[in-house]
């Protein structure tokens, strides 16, 4: 029986193989929902739920939602033992990979290709997005600074200023080359600038582990 753990590291080789450029993030709270991932490609963001031999559908439907209001393509990943019904389960655009164990090892199929998803808001894809990061787009395209704007005003700034075209392949473009080392010591700095007698230590962002792919 495959379990999730040992379905992520060859599922990630698999899709690099069929995308090609991509970047993988992992466990990141959409709505109410934790997606399992969600992958980066040129223009678009493909969110990735996995139901291993091991889990139900308990959840789903309340996932299928968050995931919808995310991102342009999703896809869930079915051990054998869901094969034969998940397509009852999830909406037409959804994409379906199976796997299986083959000699040992997880063997990928893609059962139905995602479609695009006319659900997603472009809006909740900003929300993925740093406070420095936004700032990125807002120079990209020789907008005001905006500096005393919070995130959600800032955001919302984009959306008025900007085509949604835009926006996407400006998130894909952030995402792919997202630097956390880098981007930790501009929020540092940001919050310093903007909370000047600040004392003390600030506690430390927490970094998920994202796997990088193929420049």
């Amino acid at each position: 029986m495959l379990k999730d753990k040992d379905i992520r590291e060859g599922l990630f080789d698999y899709l690099e193989i069929e995308y090609g450029k991509i970047r993988i993030y992992e466990e990141k709270m959409i709505g109410k929902s934790r997606a399992d991932a969600y992958m980066v490609i040129d223009n678009a963001l493909v969110g990735i739920e996995i139901k291993s031999d091991a889990d139900t559908y308990t959840r789903l439907e309340g996932q299928i939602k968050d995931y919808d209001k995310y991102f342009e393509y999703n896809m869930v990943v079915v051990g054998s033992s869901h094969a034969m019904h998940i397509e009852e389960h999830v909406p037409e655009h959804w994409g379906i990979i199976t796997v299986d164990e083959v000699d040992e090892m997880p063997d990928f199929y893609f059962l139905r290709r995602p479609v695009l998803n006319e659900k997603a808001d472009v809006s909740k894809k900003l929300e993925l997005l740093w406070r420095p990061e936004l700032s990125i787009i807002v120079e990209k395209y020789q907008l005001p600074a905006y500096k005393s704007l919070s995130k959600p005003a800032l955001r919302k700034k984009l959306m008025e200023k900007l085509e949604v075209s835009q926006i996407n392949e400006s998130i894909s473009e952030i995402l792919f080359e997202r630097d956390y080392e880098k981007m930790l010591s501009e929020i540092n700095e940001y919050r310093k600038a903007k909370n000047p007698r600040r004392r003390g230590p600030k506690k430390a962002t927490s970094v998920k582990r994202v796997r990088r792919l193929s420049k």
